[in-house]
């Protein structure tokens, strides 16, 4: 083929190069310069009396506990959908903006603030799951009732900037071929049936991942005329992931979280800093 006959937007990729992001890689960070996470707490800064912040959360993640200590406030971060009215309506700076994205959690409860982080536990699914999925992963994902801002994340995985078949990750619409069930949404009334038969028809091992506040928790609209509290009672659940929507490199961190390839850094709703890793996650 001539120079004269190869396609404009081929010859514009070459020009560019690679887009993918070396993240999970070969370097420490996700492409997520300003993103707004899930808002920080410092108990130490909250007014005896206060309730602003407890009023101003539509979700119902902020709440009182007895007593009139510092300790009183209560953050679920699997009902936050990162609004940041929390961090306006606080007079005193208890709660911070942050970048934490990273929120994928086994546990439900480390999903819920707490002063003392429990340690985590070691790795014991590892070497089971290479034995079963080698280093591949099918995903089947199901819209239970989403408003489409989880699935519009969804769709740029497969983007050639976050590239995610690079880790051996696919979807397919096959629950039949599928290993993993992505769930999005409050899991409306109407779709209980679909998702529970999708479920089933899954073959053994299968895992689930619930991606979103939504899904975790019904959000906004959980336990309202039309739906539940996502996923919770329903079906049983190996990764929690808040956010709304969670972010690309938040679904990625869930996935290989699930795949034991990178460790859970959040516990008692607190982010840990992240260790130095002398190979990538592709290992």
């Amino acid at each position: 083929m001539s120079v004269k006959t190869i396609p404009l937007w081929t010859l514009t990729g070459l020009r560019q190069g690679k887009a993918t992001t070396r993240w999970r890689g070969h370097g420490p960070e996700p492409g997520q310069d300003g993103f707004l996470g899930m808002p920080r707490l410092d108990p130490e800064k909250c007014q005896p009396g206060c309730e602003e912040c407890v009023a101003a959360c539509l979700p119902g993640a902020i709440s009182l506990t007895a007593g009139d200590s510092r300790e009183r406030v209560r953050v679920d971060y699997g009902r936050c959908v990162v609004c940041q009215l929390c961090i306006d309506a606080c007079p005193t700076g208890a709660f911070s903006a942050s970048s934490d994205w990273a929120f994928g959690s086994r546990n439900r409860g480390d999903l819920i603030w707490s002063r003392t982080a429990a340690p985590g536990a070691g790795s014991t699914l590892k070497h089971a799951i290479r034995r079963v999925f080698g280093r591949s992963l099918h995903i089947r994902h199901v819209d239970a009732g989403s408003c489409n801002g989880c699935e519009s994340e969804l769709q740029a995985l497969n983007n050639p900037y976050y590239n995610l078949h690079r880790f051996g990750v696919f979807f397919t619409a096959s629950p039949r071929s599928a290993d993993l069930l992505l769930v999005t949404g409050p899991v409306t009334y109407a779709m209980r049936a679909p998702l529970v038969q999708t479920f089933d028809a899954m073959p053994e091992p299968r895992f689930v991942i619930a991606a979103g506040t939504c899904a975790v928790s019904g959000g906004t609209n959980g336990g309202g005329y039309s739906c539940g509290r996502g996923l919770e009672g329903l079906l049983p659940v190996d990764v929690y992931l808040p956010g709304c929507p969670p972010n690309p490199p938040a679904i990625i961190q869930a996935l290989l979280l699930l795949l034991e390839r990178l460790p859970q850094r959040v516990r008692g709703g607190q982010i840990t800093p992240e260790e130095p890793r002398s190979g990538g996650a592709h290992a």
